[in-house]
């Protein structure tokens, strides 16, 4: 069995620093301290002088072929104003085989000039002949062209499906505009007409993922083609390029019947050692951005809207019940408060019913009322946050929810006071899923709301042993523990934040083998 002892600066936990090395045989830790007690002629020696020896670091909320897509797929990100967009779709136009439909992604009305969404009348002076679908970088809203609307079948006539809505003008016309389900129709008639995410686009993009020390990440996958304008079923994709990820997926499916979600648990089990089912992931509302979370009130910016209420609480239930009975976690997510309260609501009678609390888990947890923050403390339910939402929203939040509930967002601290338990993530390709960047962001919020930030020690504790518990991992540094590490070139701990948001990743090990960190490490910030 190979012996090899990395040393470095310091080997530190969230809490304290524990020596200078560690000593890795075969795949599991052997033991942890000073170099000069470890070493021994037999044992190979890795040096990282300087750097600072952390447990590899989680993601517990990402969408690894959303991930892939912006990647693959014409991006919006650095669209100024429409006529940049009409410019990078032409350009696809001209680059993708004649007759695939486009589908751009990382579209953003709050950073452009117009400050709004396009409509399709935009879209059709680009092209009238070919469908062309803009997603929102949220995910849960979508922008179509006339081509795309009529491959679905929408018109003026079609009415809102459950949990979403169309968007019409005043002669009652669809204006291309689609929100949550609304335009699952469109993605599906789009289908086999784009350009398909591969199992090489996937590996790859899993691969750049180690350059930011990620070891283990919760892989949301849905059983169609999910909420980004890919090609095949996500789950398909994502099985096919398993075998080749240096990172482990543990996949949280996003199924509509019990038997879909049976039959992806035991094609996940049968996928091999780097995927495991961990659950079942739902959706209760929107989002911040498109003014469909689930609020109590209505959105400080538009008096008129309260958001979309996307659970039904008895499918909800059911499908619960299916992912306990697997083994797995029931994951929601809720942004608003009242899609908040009401999966609270929800989890709260199976706990009653015998559930664990830790087999719970609150995806985003955004805006919660008082009794609401109080309630997860209580109850021990999983508040799985993503820190970097904050960078994307900080110029236009607190228009969105108003002075009062700003208090009440992104409230990690007071969550934290209630002892409930934090799991850190990104929603890329919503954020970029670098931990570190999430890590100063639950320190700083880059100054919004600055009393619910998060210690040095906590912000690792999220991103390290909080998100693994989330996704059935540990991430414990101690003697038999899975030599999964990641070594940075300062201490996450006693760096700034705005340190931590320089810093880099020396090396990432998983199973007790380092991965090759030397590759382009741009794929994590488009």
């Amino acid at each position: 069995m190979t012996r090899q002892l990395l040393i470095a600066g310091s080997v530190r936990t969230p809490d304290r620093i524990l020596g200078d090395a560690v000593l890795v045989e075969g795949t599991r830790i052997a033991a942890i301290g000073s170099a000069d007690d470890l070493r021994s002629p037999s044992t190979v020696e890795v040096r990282y002088s300087g750097a600072t020896i952390v447990a590899g670091l989680r993601d517990a909320h990402m969408h690894p072929v959303g991930y892939t897509a912006a990647l693959q797929r014409p991006s919006l990100k650095t669209a100024a104003d429409f006529t940049e967009i009409c410019d990078i779709l032409a350009d696809a136009l001209r680059r993708q085989a004649p007759g695939t439909a486009i589908t751009a992604l990382r579209l953003d009305d709050e950073s452009l000039a117009e400050l709004r969404l396009p409509d399709r009348h935009l879209l059709d002076a680009v092209t009238t002949d070919r469908p062309i679908l803009l997603m929102r970088y949220c995910g849960h809203i979508a922008v179509a062209n006339t081509a795309a609307l009529d491959l679905a079948g929408i018109d003026r006539t079609t009415r809102n499906p459950a949990g979403g809505v169309i968007d019409h003008d005043d002669r009652g016309d669809p204006t291309g505009v689609l929100r949550e389900t609304a335009f699952e129709p469109v993605t599906a008639a789009l289908r086999s007409l784009s350009p398909p995410i591969t199992s090489d686009h996937i590996s790859a993009a899993l691969t750049a993922l180690a350059t930011t020390g990620l070891t283990g990440v919760g892989a949301m996958a849905a059983i169609d083609s999910g909420l980004w304008g890919g090609a095949s079923s996500e789950l398909d994709v994502l099985l096919e390029a398993v075998a080749r990820s240096p990172i482990t997926l543990n996949v949280m499916v996003i199924a509509r019947t019990p038997e879909s979600l049976r039959s992806a648990a035991d094609r996940i089990a049968r996928a091999g050692a780097r995927a495991t089912f961990v659950g079942v992931k739902m959706f209760s509302d929107g989002s911040l951005g498109g003014h469909t979370a689930a609020m109590h009130q209505p959105f400080a910016d538009r008096p008129g809207e309260i958001g979309t209420d996307r659970l039904d609480p008895l499918w909800a239930e059911e499908m619960a019940q299916a992912a306990l009975d697997l083994g797995g976690r029931v994951a929601v997510h809720a942004i608003g408060d009242r899609a908040n309260g009401g999966v609270l609501d929800l989890m709260e009678r199976l706990i009653d019913q015998g559930t664990d609390s830790s087999r719970l888990r609150i995806e985003h947890a955004s805006v919660l009322t008082e009794t609401d923050i109080g309630r997860f403390g209580r109850s021990g339910i999983t508040a799985s946050v993503q820190p970097a939402f904050i960078a994307s929203e900080t110029e236009w939040l607190e228009k969105r929810v108003g002075p009062e509930r700003i208090l009440r967002t992104y409230p990690f601290r007071s969550l934290s006071n209630t002892g409930a338990p934090l799991a850190g993530g990104s929603d890329s390709p919503v954020e970029p899923p670098h931990p570190l960047l999430g890590m100063a962001t639950a320190r700083d919020r880059l100054g919004l709301v600055p009393t619910e930030g998060l210690t040095a020690s906590e912000a690792l504790h999220l991103f390290t042993a909080g998100a693994a518990a989330a996704i059935d991992e540990e991430a414990d540094l101690a003697v038999g523990s899975t030599a999964n590490l990641t070594v940075l070139d300062t201490d996450p701990v006693a760096a700034a934040p705005d340190e931590l948001r320089r810093a880099e990743v020396i090396a990432t090990w998983i199973d007790g083998a380092e991965v090759s960190v030397s590759g382009n490490t741009e794929a994590w910030q488009s």
